[in-house]
C-alpha cells in the first residue's frame, strides 16, 4: 500500500503533524498538496518542539523527503525563515522539494488579503491575512507567479505587470492604498531565486516514478476537511481542497495509486476563524478545554474555539474523504469530566438531523443533540495499548468509532511522539 493521504476530518488543528511524524519513520516521502503558511502543525520530539507552517511534517523523519506540492502555494520568506529555523537546531532540510508549477504569495498577495479583509469588516471571513486566498484566485484568474516562472525575468515581470494592472486599481481607488511597483516586486522575487533552485523539481514525475519503484508516500493536508473550499462550511473556508481529491490534483497522483486514506479527529472539536460551529461552548467547559487542550493556533497565534465532538461531521469526513481509518488525537484532554457530551445529531428547525445538511442556512440555524458518556479521571498518558486505557475511555473511543463510520486505528494520549496507541498499523 504505498500512497496514503493523511488530512484533518474537522476543521484543521486536529493534530496531523504528529500523525503525520508518527508515520514518517516508515515512509519515503510526504508530501503537503494544499495551502501555503496558514496552516501549522506542532510536532514533539523528546523534549523538542518543533512549529511547521509550510514544510512538511517529514522533513523531521531522517531518510524521509519532504515535497512541496504543486497544489501549494509557497511565501519565499516564510519558507526561508523556517528553513533556517530547523537548520539553527540541527536539522537536515537538503533533501526538501519543491514542485516548479507551485504558485508564489507576491507582496501583493499579503497586500490585498489584508486590505480585503479589514474592509469587509464584520462580514469578514477570518483568514490569516498571510495572502492565501488572493494567490489562488489569481492561479483561477490565470495571472499567479509560479516557482519556474523565477528563473525567466522576462516572462516574471510580464506575469507581474498584468497581476498589478487590475491590483493596483483596486488598491488606490477602493481601498485609498498606494499603488505597487512593478519594478520592486520583480527585484523581490528574483532576490529568491538562486537559493530556491537547488529545492526545485519536477515532483510530479519523481512521486509516480516513486510509486512504480514502490515506494511509500505520504500525503499531507493542510487545515481539515470543513474548510475545503467545496466540500466545507462555504464561504467560511480556505481556499483549496484539503480533503483526499486534493491530494490527486495537488500533487499529480492519480486517484488509482490511493490506497489509505486516514481521517485526525480530535478527541473534541475546535475551529479558528469565523463561521458556524453547533458545538461551540462558551462556558467553563470550553475554556478548560482550551486551556488544558493549549488550543492556540500554532500559524496565527489565535485561540481556538472549542466545543465537543461531533460525529455529524466526522460521518460527514468520511463520507467525502472516503475515510479508511481515523486517527484520534487529545484523548488525555478529557480527563477528570464526570460525563462528556457528544453531538450526535442536530435539531434544525424542530427536525432532528443526522446527516451535515448542505444548506449553509440549515447548518448556522443547527443545534447539537446530545448523548452523554460517562467520563474517567485516571491519567492515561502513559498507556501503552487499548488495554491499558481505563473502561470507560475505551467505551468513549468505541462510541466515537461506531458514530464516526471508519475504524480508529491510532489513539494519541499525550502530545510526544511517543505517547500514541497503535491499534491497528497503518503501513
Amino acid at each position: 500500500m504505498p500512497a496514503l493521504v493523511l488530512l484533518g476530518a474537522q476543521w484543521g488543528d486536529e493534530g496531523k503533524g504528529k500523525a503525520t511524524d508518527l508515520l514518517g519513520g516508515s515512509v519515503d516521502y510526504v508530501v503537503r498538496y494544499q495551502g501555503g503558511n496558514n496552516a501549522g502543525h506542532t510536532v514533539v520530539v523528546g523534549d523538542q518542539k518543533y512549529a511547521l507552517h509550510l514544510l512538511p511534517s517529514g522533513i523531521l523523519s531522517p531518510g524521509c523527503t519532504p515535497v512541496i506540492g504543486n497544489g501549494v502555494v509557497v511565501d519565499p520568506s516564510v519558507l526561508f525563515s523556517e528553513l533556517n529555523g530547523l537548520n539553527d537546531r540541527g536539522v537536515d532540510t537538503s533533501k526538501l522539494l519543491i514542485s516548479g508549477n507551485a504558485h508564489v504569495i507576491t507582496p501583493y498577495n499579503v497586500t490585498v488579503d489584508k486590505v480585503t479583509e479589514r474592509f469587509l469588516g464584520k462580514r469578514k471571513i477570518g483568514t490569516t491575512g498571510r495572502g492565501i486566498g488572493p494567490t489562488y484566485a489569481d492561479k483561477i484568474n490565470r495571472v499567479g507567479i509560479r516557482i519556474q516562472d523565477l528563473y525567466d525575468e522576462s516572462i516574471l515581470t510580464q506575469k507581474v505587470e498584468a497581476a498589478l494592472d487590475g491590483k493596483n486599481q483596486l488598491l488606490t481607488k477602493v481601498f485609498n492604498r498606494r499603488a505597487i511597483e512593478v519594478g520592486q516586486v520583480v527585484e523581490e522575487l528574483l532576490g529568491y531565486a538562486d537559493r530556491l533552485k537547488p529545492y526545485v523539481a519536477d515532483t510530479v514525475l519523481v512521486l509516480n516514478q516513486a510509486l512504480e519503484q514502490d515506494k511509500v508516500v505520504l500525503f499531507e493536508g493542510g487545515q481539515g476537511t470543513l474548510l475545503d473550499i467545496d466540500h466545507g462550511t462555504y464561504p467560511f473556508v480556505t481556499s483549496s481542497n484539503p480533503t483526499a481529491g486534493g491530494a490527486c490534483t495537488g500533487a499529480g497522483v492519480g486517484p488509482t495509486k490511493i490506497s489509505r486514506v486516514i481521517g485526525i479527529l480530535k478527541a473534541y472539536t475546535t475551529r479558528v476563524g469565523s463561521g458556524p460551529f453547533p458545538t461551540e461552548l462558551f462556558d467553563e467547559d470550553g475554556e478548560a478545554l482550551r486551556r488544558i487542550g493549549g488550543e492556540r493556533g500554532v500559524t496565527t497565534g489565535r485561540d481556538r474555539r472549542c466545543g465537543w465532538f461531533d460525529a455529524v461531521i466526522a460521518r460527514y469526513a468520511t463520507r467525502v474523504n472516503g475515510l479508511t481509518d481515523f486517527f484520534l488525537t487529545k484523548l488525555d484532554v478529557l480527563t477528570g469530566w464526570e460525563q462528556i457530551p457528544v453531538c450526535v445529531a442536530y435539531e434544525i428547525d424542530g427536525r432532528r438531523v443526522e446527516e451535515l445538511p448542505y444548506s449553509q442556512t440549515d447548518f448556522h440555524h443547527a443545534k447539537p443533540v446530545y448523548e452523554y458518556l460517562p467520563g474517567w479521571s485516571e491519567d492515561i498518558t502513559k498507556a501503552k495499548s487499548f488495554s491499558d486505557l481505563p473502561k470507560n475511555a475505551q467505551d468513549y473511543v468505541k462510541a466515537l468509532e461506531e458514530m464516526s463510520g471508519a475504524p480508529i486505528s491510532a489513539i494519541g494520549v499525550g502530545p510526544g511522539r511517543d505517547e500514541t496507541i497503535e491499534v491497528n498499523s497503518f503501513l
